[in-house]
């Protein structure tokens, strides 16, 4: 909770710039728009990695949970009906557990992005959409992070006998357009997955901030966004 309020005092300087008048605005530098606006992507980073970066992170939340892919999803249930089901479960924790070894990977270049961000980021993130500042994140860190998810994931995986089978059944399902060719391999769809979550969960809590600043407890959110 605390960290949550820390997060929202800490956008409160950069949100109130998209609402304020021309002659507030000009009492609020852009320079502290911006060094708010960085203190609480940063912020919002670090809560979503401790959300996720440890057991049960993604196994034990519904909106993030890794399930087998599509085709495989469908099959399982039927799996799970002739009395196979440890084997599946054997396997839908082992990439949950993966997704959550690998994210702690990116606090640090979340956080380096945060404090990279310039004034004009800034400026466009508050007066863009819902998830604006996740948008920012995911366009500057995914393509690192996939990287350097995909050795942590193997390593996890590699630990299921399961993970095999998998990649062979699903390159057949794939070849018949049973499923998509990127879920494939299990470690690259897990990966992927595990990214999904990451930044979902730093959306919602940009969202969160965004639907109600008055929510913050700073007296200036409230008298400008609370009428």
């Amino acid at each position: 909770m605390q960290r949550r309020d820390c997060f929202q005092r800490a956008a409160a300087m950069g949100l109130v710039l998209a609402g304020l008048s021309p002659a507030a605005r000009a009492a609020v530098s852009q320079a502290d728009a911006g060094s708010g606006i960085r203190t609480a992507l940063e912020r919002g980073a670090v809560f979503a990695v401790e959300q996720l970066g440890r057991s049960d992170g993604f196994l034990g939340n519904d909106k993030v949970r890794i399930p087998l892919p599509g085709f495989l999803n469908s099959a399982a249930k039927i799996l799970k009906a002739t009395g196979q089901g440890r084997r599946v479960d054997e396997l839908v924790t082992a990439m949950n557990r993966a997704a959550e070894a690998a994210v702690p990977e990116a606090k640090g270049l979340l956080v380096a992005a945060a404090r990279d961000i310039t004034v004009q980021d800034a400026l466009r993130i508050v007066q863009g959409g819902a998830t604006s500042a996740t948008d920012y994140f995911s366009g500057r860190t995914r393509p690192t992070l996939q990287t350097r998810f995909l050795p942590i994931v193997q390593r996890a995986t590699e630990k299921v006998a399961l993970a095999e089978r998998y990649d062979a059944v699903a390159s057949k399902a794939s070849n018949l357009g049973l499923m998509k060719k990127e879920d494939a391999n299990l470690q690259q769809y897990v990966t992927g997955k595990a990214l999904d979550g990451l930044f979902f969960m730093i959306g919602e809590e940009e969202k969160k901030i965004r639907a109600d600043p008055v929510g913050t407890g700073s007296r200036i959110l409230g008298a400008v966004f609370g009428r």
